[in-house]
């Protein structure tokens, strides 16, 4: 059971009579700034994840050739 259209025109008089025009827009503009500010605080985030996958990267590499130098002490 989905709201029909007189009942959706019913509850968004009724929302304008109680909060009236000015407080819906100021809440609407404080949503679309928390969205803004969620936006920029993710693709801040995001160089930082990119930069620390080198690092990763090299560590393996480190312990790789660590391995490889243990095996070769091992077999001599």
């Amino acid at each position: 059971m989905s709201p029909s259209l007189p009942q959706i025109i019913i509850v968004v008089v009724l929302l304008i009579l109680l909060f009236g025009r000015g407080k819906i827009s100021a809440l609407m503009g404080d949503v679309a700034q928390g969205i803004k500010s969620f936006k920029k605080g993710i693709a801040d985030e995001e160089p930082q994840v990119a930069e620390e996958k080198p690092q990763v990267s090299q560590q393996k590499a480190e312990t790789v050739s660590e391995e490889k130098n243990e095996s070769s002490e091992k077999s001599d």
